[in-house]
């Protein structure tokens, strides 16, 4: 039988004609090169800042604010409390699980000590999330919007703290990661993704709304019945964020446990009346604070409409909304609102997608000026009022 192919072609093992080169699909290694050459900057800076103030970089990335609680429940797990001059009480109970776990297990494996795991943690979870926004960026707005997401979300004005022993990074990597497997049909990932994330912050029940919805709405378009691992999923998204309120209630023998321990750090849901108050006074007072804080609560909704128009996915609308939503409208040190509002990376989708469609030197000069602004605003921000 005679062969039609070109004979001059080269062919493949199968014997068949080669068609040419073929163009390598993109991959996540640009996406996290730049994620790391943009945290690398942060730290640079921090570094060259706090050696200026003699302060110590290392003691504001491991042993300040929230990351002491967290090594305190690594080192001794639960029970530590501090009684306030005006008889007040902060309890560790206010600190979700996972990631003193983390520290714990960490520390106990290595020579790192507990903070120092923390951070360990942070740097690796700060990794994986930059991967799981970089793929969802691209599934939704193609490759270049995937890298421009994850150094987007990288050169936040605070994402200092993704390099920090806190669980911001940590949790955004679950929830991210949770997100995508629900864009994925994958249930079963996305509910155990989604009980991780709701050991790790309170916030967490955005990532159990964002499945439970998503797969309903997709019931409902379906039109049929749920499948055994969807199911599975559903049930055991819950299970990380009830699990931990619930012991809370049992350990403190009141079934709002949780929401008073909240209480005595002077946290919970107002509805935003006490962070509107909180804008009232810098309007009365200094008027050019009031006015900044009203610019920025207007640029998060803002942000959010862009989500809206562009017709993100449900399951990353529920959890954008959820987290702007707990931010905005929680009592608590007003000055945490921006660290609260890291994990909503679905904000920043629309600006990704603007930035794919500029030419590529364009869009680089312009990251690479947030990236820099990002970096010597983390030093001043760290070495001053910080993260609480």
């Amino acid at each position: 039988m005679t062969d039609l192919a070109d004979p001059g072609k080269p062919r493949t093992r199968s014997g068949s004609a080669a068609r040419g080169p073929t163009r390598t699909r993109p991959g996540p290694a640009h996406a996290l090169l730049a994620y790391v050459g943009v945290r690398a900057l942060g730290l640079l800076a921090l570094a060259v800042w706090s050696a200026t103030r003699g302060t110590s970089a290392h003691t504001l990335l491991t042993g300040r604010w929230d990351s002491l609680w967290y090594a305190r429940v690594a080192e001794g797990w639960y029970g530590y409390q501090v009684r306030l001059p005006d008889g007040g009480v902060h309890s560790d109970l206010a600190f979700f699980p996972l990631l003193p776990a983390l520290e714990r297990g960490l520390s106990q494996l290595s020579p790192l000590a507990a903070p120092d795991a923390g951070m360990a943690v942070s740097w690796l979870s700060s990794l994986a999330a930059a991967w799981a926004l970089y793929l969802t960026g691209t599934r939704l707005h193609g490759h270049r919007a995937g890298v421009c997401l994850a150094v987007l979300w990288a050169a936040v004005p605070v994402g200092v703290v993704q390099s920090m022993a806190y669980s911001e990074s940590l949790f955004t990597a679950l929830a991210a990661w949770a997100l995508w497997s629900v864009l994925n049909g994958r249930w079963v990932w996305a509910g155990t993704l989604a009980a991780l994330a709701g050991l790790t912050r309170p916030v967490g029940a955005a990532v159990v709304a964002a499945v439970w919805i998503a797969a309903l709405l997709e019931l409902r378009g379906g039109r049929r019945a749920p499948g055994a691992r969807m199911v599975l999923g559903l049930l055991l998204a819950p299970v990380g964020w009830f699990g931990y309120v619930a012991w809370v209630g049992v350990r403190t023998g009141s079934v709002t446990g949780y929401l008073d321990i909240q209480g005595q750090w002077g946290n919970g849901f107002d509805g935003g009346w006490a962070f509107a108050g909180f804008i009232w006074e810098n309007l009365t007072g200094t008027v050019v604070g009031g006015l900044g804080l009203l610019a920025g609560v207007a640029l998060v909704i803002w942000l959010y409409v862009l989500c809206v128009r562009q017709r993100q996915p449900a399951a990353l609308l529920v959890y954008a909304g959820v987290v702007v939503t707990l931010a905005l409208c929680a009592k608590g040190y007003f000055g945490s609102k921006p660290r609260l509002l890291l994990p909503a990376f679905p904000l920043l989708l629309p600006a990704a997608a603007a930035l794919a469609r500029w030419r590529p030197a364009r869009a680089a000069a312009a990251l690479a000026a947030l990236a820099v602004a990002s970096a010597c605003y983390g030093a001043w921000w760290l070495n001053g009022s910080g993260p609480p």
